[in-house]
Order: structure tokens, then C-alpha cells, then sequence
């Protein structure tokens, strides 16, 4: 592999390391691709790095702001008045913790030896004392907001995941889950230096079902001396599978 593109982590952050933690979005990769979980986790090979997405991080942590305020006044953003969701967001000692990203919501499985965590968005909770997890996404589309497209399973994952979390700590937590969408609009006739969104609230029923025997999985995975196959959809080994060919002798037969 090349070093231009995939950086070896340090011991202490790989499995068996005293940094290590399961966190939702190991779990997802698992879920994606069980080689690149591997390669990552086990031999601290990571994937290429993707440029950060700083405006979606910047919108997030406005819209946490924004709701913090309702936090405090105990009172229904007017967002969730519009879409007739009775509830205000949670008050709690520990909710930005839950929210600080590498820490989060963390819940030590005491059979299997892994802490499980994952950084939340935000908590709602409604009048018969259930909580309902949301999460903030932004983007820019002309089309209707939906949860259809194929990889979009990784948002509802995600979802269930810390719905999973919550109740393995202890709380009474609902089965309906929020996604509160930014949608950057396209169609003002100047910039002006700002941009405008249109915010559109999803609602999810999750089944968090999957998580318990996922888990054992990964730890039989992690636990293994045998690397993987790789995910069926894995863009990065098919690359990599198609770039090793073209160094091959194969290339002369063409």
C-alpha cells in the first residue's frame, strides 16, 4: 500500500491499546467493510482521508446553539412546534459530553471487554419521559429530502446505534428518531455573503436489533489472525484490487 495514501495509527490506538474504542463510526465501517475494519483496527492501516466537511460542522454547531437556547428554557423549538412534535430538548449534567466528538455516549460491555461509544447530536424528550435521539445533517439539493437513497443506511445505523447506547445506560428511549435537515437553497439571485437554509425534520423508526450480534462479530473479527473479504460495495479495496492489477504482468496481455 502506499504511503501517500494509507498512514499507519500508533499501537496505543489500534484494538488492545489503551485508547481504543469501539465507536459508532468503526461500527459502521464494519458494517461497510469488514477488510478495511480490519486493516484499521487490527493493523492501524487507515483508509485515505477525505477533506473535512467544515460547513457541515459549522451548521451543526449553530443548530446545537439554537437548541441549547430552547434547552435552557425548557420550551419547544419552533421547529418542533411546526411538525407537531411534542416534546422540548433533554436536559441533562452529562449532554455535552455525549456530544463531544472521540468522547460521547460510552458503555463498557463487561463479557466481550470493548467500550462502545458514539457522539451525539442531540436529545428530545417528550411528555411520557422517552427520549428521542435527533441528528443534524446538512446539504444542498433541488430534490425532496428522503432516507431512500442506499447510503443513507449508514445515517439510520447511526441512529440505532445511539439508540442502543442510551438504553444500555439505562434510559427509557423511544423508537422514533429525528433527522433535522439544512438545506442550503440555490435559488437567490445573489450571494451576499451568506447562506440560506430551509431545515425539514425526518422522523425514523429504528430497530437497534442488529447491534448486540454485530458486536460479537467484530470482536471475533478484531480477535482473528485472518484478514477478512472485503464488503461487497467497498470502493477503496476494489481500487486497490484494481490498481495491484495494473502493476501486475496482466497489463501486458492487453
Amino acid at each position: 500500500m502506499e504511503k501517500s495514501e494509507y498512514k499507519k495509527r500508533g499501537a496505543n490506538w489500534n484494538y488492545g491499546g489503551s485508547n481504543w474504542k469501539l465507536s459508532r463510526s468503526k461500527i459502521d465501517l464494519f458494517m461497510e467493510c469488514p477488510r478495511c475494519f480490519y486493516l484499521d483496527n487490527k493493523l492501524g492501516i487507515k483508509r485515505p482521508s477525505t477533506p473535512p466537511f467544515n460547513l457541515n460542522s459549522a451548521v451543526d454547531a449553530l443548530l446545537k446553539k439554537e437548541f441549547d437556547k430552547y434547552r435552557e428554557e425548557q420550551k419547544p423549538h419552533p421547529l418542533m412546534e411546526e411538525y407537531k412534535i411534542d416534546a422540548v430538548p433533554f436536559m441533562h449534567k452529562d449532554i455535552d459530553q455525549w456530544r463531544e466528538n472521540f468522547v460521547g455516549v460510552q458503555y463498557f460491555d463487561e463479557d466481550l471487554n470493548i467500550t462502545i461509544s458514539g457522539a451525539i447530536d442531540d436529545i428530545w424528550i417528550n411528555k411520557n419521559k422517552e427520549l428521542h435521539i435527533v441528528d443534524y445533517k446538512s446539504t444542498s439539493k433541488d430534490e425532496e429530502i428522503t432516507l431512500d437513497d442506499r447510503w443513507k443506511d449508514s445515517y439510520k445505523r447511526q441512529m440505532e446505534v445511539y439508540q442502543w447506547l442510551l438504553r444500555k445506560k439505562g434510559f427509557n428511549v423511544s423508537e422514533i428518531g429525528y433527522f433535522v435537515y439544512a438545506n442550503a437553497t440555490k435559488d437567490r439571485l445573489d450571494f451576499s455573503n451568506k447562506l440560506e437554509f430551509e431545515l425539514t425534520i425526518l422522523d425514523y423508526v429504528g430497530d437497534p436489533v442488529w447491534v448486540d450480534p454485530t458486536i460479537v462479530k467484530i470482536k471475533e473479527v478484531l480477535e482473528s489472525e485472518n484478514i477478512p473479504e472485503p464488503g461487497q460495495y467497498c470502493e477503496h479495496c476494489a481500487n486497490y484490487k484494481f490498481r495491484k492489477l495494473l502493476e501486475s504482468d496482466f497489463v501486458d496481455m492487453l
